[in-house]
């Protein structure tokens, strides 16, 4: 029996790291609507940014979803798209927010490529 069952990718990168390498990707996300990358990190990606989206959307007042998004987005252009674009975009959608497509094999390491957007 194992207690404990990982429920998180780790991506080979500390706690640290992965969460800010997390929020880099969400930033880039939201300001380019999609974007490129491995299978093992739009996976991870999309679970932390669905989070985003639900909680965005719970904050009745944009004094606190402005806080929100300044403690978790690393860019003011992403802190304001999020807010003025996305809350609107999605207050009637419940989940699904993103859609991950296969697009290939990398060919450096043979890693499957994704993208992932927003939908």
């Amino acid at each position: 029996m194992r207690h404990r069952v990982k429920k998180i990718s780790k991506l080979g990168r500390q706690a640290d790291h992965r969460q800010l390498l997390l929020r880099n990707l969400a930033t880039s996300l939201i300001l380019h609507s999609k974007i490129q990358t491995s299978a093992a990190k739009a996976s991870a990606l999309q679970p932390v940014f669905e989070r985003l989206i639900v909680n965005l959307k719970k904050k009745a007042d944009n004094r606190e979803a402005i806080r929100y998004l300044k403690s978790f987005l690393l860019d003011e252009k992403a802190q304001k798209k999020a807010l003025v674009d996305l809350k609107p975009k999605y207050a009637e959608r419940k989940s699904g927010f993103t859609r991950i497509t296969p697009i290939g094999i990398r060919k450096g390491d043979a890693t499957p490529k994704v993208q992932i957007e927003l939908i």
